[in-house]
């Protein structure tokens, strides 16, 4: 049990189905002390009901577009946990209005919420916990294959996880010194809320494990087994890094053409 004793928060919990659920699962059956955000009482029902077997788990309000509101919540953490060994970043959000169609329409305010809220965020938590984290501390985003090629449908997500991506680089050169890890994971589609408002999501779901050499699509207890390893010593000389757990898929160029008929 590596993470036992092991304290941290995870950003992002929205209900069982959710990657980050599949992350904090692994973490809470190995002993991790987990702390959660949630943005409005829907979202803190969801956690209260997944949390049920898990009793005692610190709960913070968070809107991770607003500075004052994330300084609050660390101040809450620090007071109340204490140090941080670990930070996940399951934050994302885009009008789905224009997660179909072209990407050209986007309107400036809905491409800036969405690197606000889906890339900047990472920049804004990381820097207030910071001063509770020590060497072996480390902090995991969440990205998706649509940052460095295109998806159909994905448009502007794809470009707030590019620049996810490439903060995630910048802060793992910032914070290695410190010994503090910053890496990302880049999973395969999972049927998640999020992910529903994604025009055209379950053909993708489709296409995926019709061509991913494993052929099947990714689970959330995937993901959780890798966040597991880059969030504990196992990976102690692993930072900067973009894990693939989508199973193969980023490695296949086209894969059978009958995956393409829908019918």
């Amino acid at each position: 049990m590596l993470m036992k004793g092991k304290k941290g928060i995870i950003f992002g919990v929205a209900n069982n189905r959710s990657i980050a659920w599949g992350i904090a699962k692994k973490l809470l059956d190995d002993g991790a002390e987990v702390a959660f955000s949630y943005n409005g009482e829907r979202l803190k029902g969801n956690l209260e009901k997944l949390l049920a077997e898990y009793p005692g788990r610190k709960l913070y309000d968070c809107d991770v577009s607003s500075e004052e509101n994330i300084l609050k919540v660390a101040e809450q953490y620090k007071q109340e946990v204490g140090q941080c060994d670990f930070l996940v970043h399951a934050v994302g959000f885009a009008d789905k209005t224009y997660l179909e169609g072209a990407f050209l329409p986007t309107p400036k305010e809905v491409f800036l919420q969405a690197l606000d809220i889906s890339a900047y965020s990472l920049v804004s938590l990381t820097r207030a916990f910071k001063p509770l984290m020590t060497a072996g501390s480390s902090v995991l985003a969440l990205t998706y294959l649509g940052s460095e090629r295109v998806v159909q449908n994905y448009n502007v997500m794809g470009v707030a996880k590019a620049a996810l991506e490439a903060i995630v680089r910048y802060l793992a050169y910032d914070l290695g010194p410190e010994g503090i890890r910053v890496n990302a994971i880049s999973a395969g589609p999972v049927n998640t809320l999020a992910a529903r408002g994604i025009s055209d999501f379950p053909d993708l779901l489709k296409i995926h494990r019709k061509i991913a050499p494993l052929r099947e699509n990714t689970t959330p207890e995937q993901v959780g087994g890798a966040a597991y390893f880059l969030l504990s010593g196992l990976s102690v000389g692993v930072t900067s890094e973009i894990m693939y757990v989508d199973g193969g898929y980023n490695t296949v160029a086209v894969g059978a053409i009958s995956a393409y008929d829908k019918e």
